[in-house]
């Protein structure tokens, strides 16, 4: 089985990503990523780029591509205006694959006005917008700009963008599955369930009705096409999180959601063979 990892982040050296993938029981270089994924059958992944926004910052190896992210470091410093040049720069490159915005992180609805030339952008390179939605890690940031119900009305009124929500929505999955359903433009991936390396057959014991909802919710939206593994690592351990994935997930439909869904959303088709 082929899987492609549609979100992680990669930032070797910086302290914080070499903690929690210790955390993870991995080591936060390329080297042990790739080791990690040729042991494990992943031929690629998309970073969630948290590198700054000029191109020349966002250079990685063949196996992974990424989107180009405004993130919290980025927008304290900066107005979203000031981005959307290098937004464009980085869009021209085939290594950029999509744009990720942090709403929650960032206070602003991502309906705000500020946005619409990002997603004019998106629909002219034909590149995907993958949005942080659900709970946000720390306590500054804003829970109400990551609801995944924020993610219909820009879906609606932006139908030529593929969206993808973060995460799920957790733990709004009622209303993330609602949105995903609804609207044939927002895929999801299923990033940020685990975090640091688990004893998974006791975790899910202990956490069984909080894991039968998110599978409820899942199948709810009757299309597993719409669904995409990804693991936010260096949060995560692979391993455990490829186990749950395959619980989660019926078996018929592990081909879609393990790889399938990330080729043609991100257009990774003959990249990585």
């Amino acid at each position: 089985m082929r899987i492609i990892d549609a979100h992680f982040h990669f930032c070797p050296g910086y302290g914080h990503f070499d903690e929690l993938a210790v955390k993870a029981e991995h080591v936060n270089t390329a080297e042990h990523l790739k080791e990690t994924y040729k042991e494990l059958g992943i031929v690629g992944g998309v970073v969630m780029g948290n590198r700054g926004m000029e191109p020349e910052k966002h250079n990685y190896p063949e196996f992974m591509r990424y989107c180009i992210g405004i993130d919290r470091s980025y927008m304290a410093e900066h107005k979203l205006s000031d981005a959307y040049d290098l937004v464009e720069a980085n869009l021209k490159r085939e290594e950029c694959v999509g744009i990720k915005l942090y709403p929650g992180y960032n206070k602003l609805y991502i309906t705000d006005d500020a946005y619409e030339p990002i997603y004019d952008l998106a629909k002219e390179y034909k590149k995907p917008v993958a949005v942080h939605m659900g709970q946000t890690a720390g306590s500054n940031a804003y829970l109400k700009y990551s609801h995944p119900l924020t993610m219909d009305e820009a879906a609606v009124r932006h139908k030529e963008v593929q969206f993808v929500m973060c995460h799920f929505g957790n733990p709004w999955l009622m209303d993330a599955a609602a949105v995903v359903d609804k609207n044939e433009n927002v895929a999801a991936d299923l990033s940020g369930l685990l975090v640091g390396k688990v004893d998974l057959p006791a975790l899910m014991k202990k956490q069984k009705l909080y894991l039968d909802t998110v599978k409820t919710w899942i199948s709810y939206c009757d299309n597993y096409d719409k669904f995409m593994f990804g693991t936010d690592w260096p949060l995560a351990n692979y391993k455990d999180y490829i186990e749950l994935t395959k619980w989660l997930i019926p078996e018929e439909n592990w081909d879609n959601v393990f790889y399938k869904t990330a080729e043609r959303v991100y257009h990774l088709k003959g990249i990585w063979k």
